[in-house]
């Protein structure tokens, strides 16, 4: 999923898991800054890519399936914020909370639960983590802003040096 104009100067691809608290507080307490001052300025093109770390988070897979399939209804990104503001809730649950979710964001639940149920998205989740991997991502979430790293949840100040330096 993108988000900006397809021509933006920059491109920044973040590596997440949404299952990881730190990922949680980029989307709390930073994500809407970049949004607000460079995606929707024409600025930043943001690429998510998926990255889920199976062994501490045993629903993050789940999770990454699940937005992708909300994605096949065009709510990526309105499934996205909701599975972060409700980490806590799902994260001690089951993967039967995504269809909550799916149910709660208006998507044809039909569709939605096939989607989830048959893991049409397993492959592809599981290429974004490897694709993460060969990168040198080793933890979430992880920038790439034009191929340079930035890793964790940093403040919107590193994004905006690091943004900024690329546009010059």
């Amino acid at each position: 999923p993108v988000l900006g104009k397809k021509d933006a100067p920059v491109t920044i691809i973040e590596f997440s898991d949404f299952q990881c608290p730190f990922c949680a507080r980029f989307r709390q307490q930073t994500f809407d800054q970049i949004k607000t001052n460079y995606i929707d300025t024409g600025k930043v093109k943001f690429i998510y890519r998926d990255f889920p770390l199976d062994s501490i988070h045993p629903l993050a897979q789940k999770a990454a399936e699940a937005s992708e399939c909300a994605d096949d209804q065009s709510k990526f990104w309105e499934y996205h914020d909701l599975l972060f503001e409700k980490q806590q809730e799902w994260a001690s649950a089951s993967a039967d909370k995504f269809k909550d979710y799916a149910k709660d964001l208006s998507l044809d639940t039909t569709k939605f639960n096939k989607c989830l149920d048959d893991g049409k998205y397993e492959d592809e989740v599981k290429k974004d983590l490897q694709d993460g991997a060969k990168a040198g991502v080793q933890g979430t979430p992880s920038f790439f802003i034009n191929g340079k790293q930035l890793s964790g949840a940093q403040p919107f100040a590193a994004f905006q040096q690091a943004i900024d330096s690329e546009l010059k």
